[in-house]
């Protein structure tokens, strides 16, 4: 028998959606789910969409009910990159991973290892980005280099054109000059 997804209201806020009812909130934030603000418990738009995608909860704001594809143009709106962290959050989900929100460096995600969520830090950064994007390399070879210190493995995480994500982990390298 199919559970049945629970339901939830949520207040669109300018950074995803905020859940007031503190029980509903805490059993989230025990899962790896959202941030504790003042007034509720924060899910950011990958988060939710991630949970209406596996039907997990249904999201209702002023008694609409909202839609995957709702949540999915506001979070455009927002973030042009919201499709591509989507797929990669969905991703190290269905892994086992508990994906949160960056932590400067220019990451999308920090990325705590299974079971690892709540009792250990995270063990990796994730750098999102579709195929075919130039970046700066420079900029990465900076983060990687302060990433590394830090202990955490650095990981660049490339959708496809199919929707598929391909992770890449950085390591620090020199190349000798050959002229």
């Amino acid at each position: 028998m199919e559970e049945e997804p629970r339901i939830l209201k949520a207040q669109k806020s300018s950074k995803g959606f905020l859940i007031k009812n503190k029980d509903s909130g805490q059993e989230l934030k025990i899962h790896g789910y959202g941030d504790n603000k003042r007034h509720g418990l924060l899910l950011r738009d990958y988060e939710t969409l991630f949970l209406i995608h596996s039907s997990k909860f249904e999201v209702f704001q002023t008694n609409k009910k909202l839609t995957f594809n709702d949540i999915l143009n506001t979070a455009l709106l927002r973030d042009q990159y919201a499709w591509t962290k989507f797929l990669i959050y969905r991703d190290l989900r269905t892994r086992g991973y508990i994906p949160k929100e960056g932590f400067g460096f220019g990451a999308d995600f920090r990325v705590y290892e299974k079971g690892e969520y709540g009792s250990k830090p995270a063990k990796y950064v994730v750098f999102a980005m579709n195929e075919g994007t130039e970046i700066n390399v420079q900029s990465l070879i900076s983060s990687v280099k302060q990433i590394s210190r830090m202990g955490k493995s650095p990981i660049v995480a490339v959708v496809e054109r199919r929707g598929e994500v391909i992770y890449y982990h950085l390591t620090k390298s020199r190349f000798r000059d050959l002229s």
